[in-house]
Parts: C-alpha cells; sequence; structure tokens
C-alpha cells in the first residue's frame, strides 16, 4: 500500500499559522514599545541633565555678550579707519534715486503703449 502524503495544508490550517505569526509579532512590538516606556524617564533625566549642564557652561564663560568678536562689524562704528569723517547727507543718493526711479516708470509705461497698439487689446 501507497503511503498518502498529509495534505500542505488546510485553510484553518494556513489561518492559525498566520494568526501565530501575527501574534508573534505583536509581541515583539510590544516587548520593544514597553523597553521604550522603561527608557523614557531615564532618558528624560538624562536630557534635562544635559541642557542644565549646557546652560550652566554659557552662564559660566568669561566675555561679555555684547564683545565684539561675536557681534558683525559694523561699518558705521569703524574704528580702523581714523581720519575719515562721517558721510553728510544722503541728498544726492536721494535723488539719483528718484531720477533713475522716474526713468523706469516712463521706460514701464512706453512698454505698455507699444504692447496695447501692437496687439489691440
Amino acid at each position: 500500500m501507497t503511503r498518502r502524503l498529509p495534505k500542505s495544508g488546510s485553510a484553518v490550517d494556513k489561518q492559525q499559522e498566520e494568526l501565530a505569526r501575527r501574534e508573534n509579532a505583536l509581541r515583539d512590538q510590544m516587548q520593544k514599545l514597553q523597553h521604550m516606556i522603561d527608557d523614557a524617564p531615564r532618558l528624560a533625566q538624562e536630557t534635562s541633565r544635559k541642557q542644565r549642564e549646557e546652560l550652566l557652561e554659557r552662564a559660566n564663560q568669561r566675555g561679555s555678550r555684547l564683545d565684539a568678536s561675536f557681534s558683525l562689524h559694523d561699518k558705521r562704528w569703524d574704528d580702523n579707519e581714523w581720519g575719515v569723517r562721517r558721510p553728510g547727507s544722503l541728498r544726492k543718493e536721494r535723488r539719483e534715486g528718484r531720477i533713475i526711479f522716474l526713468v523706469l516708470v516712463i521706460a514701464l509705461t512706453a512698454a505698455v503703449i507699444w504692447l496695447m497698439t501692437r496687439f489691440h487689446f
């Protein structure tokens, strides 16, 4: 007599195997989350300790907050140029700016008029 080979698996067996795999995956995930929950207070304490140490270190540093090495260089208060007088009023620059503005407005107007005559809106 020939022996029968066991069935490759019925639907119920496959479903049980799938459920067992899911159960194992969920157990692993629960263990990871429990580990994270257990470590959270320790991590929070370390973070707050590092922040306190950093604040103390900054507070104990020598030097002023207005130290020139930390601030940007301001050309208005340049100490290296002795004898150079402070620039006077900016009338000339303002006048030139107004003239350039008017020229640009006139050019824009001319371009709009040309487009209107060219394309007949």
